[in-house]
């Protein structure tokens, strides 16, 4: 069995965590060490039971606390060397594994299978876990998706996808242009459409769960999103769940 819950999840700051038997993990964190601990608390976990912090790229709503919670709480950080060296250069990392984007590996009772992803950052990588049993996708900060996503993505059991944006109404925004055609483009975030086109294209049979993440607070809205993942999905849109940046959302379990 696999249980997660999203500490947050927006513009604002990120952090997923992963268990299953004995293994807790912690997919980014982008929140202050006081405020990672007072959501941690809210789910029950003590801070210094994580085995690990996986970080996906290093943006500050995703990297911003990870190097002060790990140096405070001993915490292993997993990125890749070009997360590791883009990050490094504002802030000091303490006891650091560098990963490969391709290649899987094993903490505890978990398997992680790192992705690459197209985004503006070093050398973004985004993941999948596995028990053994059942698996978890997380796809966030992604411009476009490949077939080496969706082959990546096919046969989960859960899946957190990004629904960053509608991209109507990002482009009727108040956004400059520059920063519209950044987000909008092939290395910014997925919009609710993209997300669809996604979970059209790969095998859903299993999903047990489906989470929109990553939202715009100004240029989505979670009826818009969820709308788009259940009419791909062809189910209704109270089986579509929403990651909110002040709760992100509560347990889940697959097995």
């Amino acid at each position: 069995m696999i249980r997660f819950s999203s500490l947050g999840s927006g513009s604002e700051g990120n952090a997923l965590l992963v268990e299953s038997g004995s293994s807790r993990l912690l997919l980014d964190c982008g929140f202050s060490v006081a405020e990672t601990v007072r959501r941690l608390e809210r789910l029950g976990i003590p801070p210094e039971s994580l085995d690990a912090i996986l970080v996906t790229h290093e943006h500050d709503d995703h990297v911003g606390g990870v190097a002060r919670f790990a140096r405070r709480f001993g915490t292993t950080v997993y990125l890749s060397y070009g997360t590791y060296t883009a990050a490094a250069a504002h802030d000091q990392f303490a006891d650091v594994v560098i990963i490969d984007s391709h290649t899987p590996f094993v903490i505890g009772d978990l398997e992680v299978m790192p992705y690459p992803v197209p985004h503006d950052a070093r050398e973004p990588t985004q993941f999948v876990f596995g028990d053994g049993a059942v698996r978890l996708g997380v796809l966030t900060d992604a411009g476009a998706s490949t077939p080496h996503i969706e082959m990546m993505l096919s046969g989960l059991d859960a899946l957190v996808i990004e629904c960053n944006h509608d991209r109507d109404m990002l482009m009727s925004s108040a956004y400059p242009d520059r920063l519209k055609a950044r987000i909008g483009g092939r290395y910014g975030h997925l919009d609710n459409g993209q997300a669809a086109q996604i979970l059209s294209s790969i095998n859903c049979q299993s999903l047990q769960h489906v989470i929109a993440a990553h939202l715009s607070q100004k240029n989505n809205r979670p009826e818009l999103a969820i709308a788009a993942l259940a009419g791909a999905l062809g189910c209704t849109p109270e089986w579509v769940a929403v990651a909110n940046q002040a709760q992100g959302f509560d347990w889940r379990s697959v097995s």
